[in-house]
């Protein structure tokens, strides 16, 4: 579970800087108002879904049938990627598309994500042989990783809720940015 953490982590600091630079100060999304509505959507979806995977694989073992909920999700997860890749090019069709950078990381992104199931599918072979339950995992020697992992999920949560507000657009729902649409 070390490296998936680890690849957790990684993941979220690199997604942290995706949204910060790109989704926010680059591209300003939540300023675009209903234009940016669909990606936003996706956003906030995907990133309810890594609330859930950076908030409970720290300390959950997703065991028996409860492996088939936990597969659903990374492969929503995936899901809506791969829609974020189609929907965000009509988006950004007035920023002149996607910024380079940013497909960058996203392929970046995306190939961590890979490594991170690749490393979670023989743990999740291990879990589906136990008993339906969710229990929980104590791995002593990662408790500073753990909890890290687990404070970014609180993050992507609220990072979700934000791109929400701002696809709904609600007032405020573009601070900081001025509003960039008719």
């Amino acid at each position: 579970m070390h490296i998936v953490l680890s690849l957790l982590l990684l993941q979220g600091v690199i997604g942290a800087f995706d949204t910060f630079y790109y989704h926010e100060w680059k591209a300003k999304l939540p300023a675009r108002g209903k234009t940016a509505a669909p990606e936003l959507f996706l956003h906030a979806g995907r990133d309810f879904f890594y609330a859930i995977i950076f908030g409970t694989l720290p300390f959950i073992a997703w065991q028996g049938k409860w492996v088939i909920v936990l597969a659903f999700i990374l492969i929503a997860e995936i899901v809506l990627t791969l829609w974020d890749f189609i929907i965000e090019k009509f988006v950004r069709k007035e920023l002149g598309d996607v910024y380079a950078g940013e497909r960058v990381t996203h392929a970046i992104m995306g190939i961590i994500y890979g490594a991170m199931i690749a490393f979670l599918i023989p743990i999740m072979i291990e879990w589906w042989s136990m008993p339906t339950t969710l229990n929980s995992s104590k791995p002593t020697d990662l408790i500073f990783l753990r909890w890290v992992v687990f404070v970014m999920a609180i993050g992507v949560f609220l990072s979700g809720l934000r791109d929400l507000y701002a696809a709904f657009d609600c007032p405020g729902g573009n601070w900081p940015w001025k509003k960039d649409y008719k």
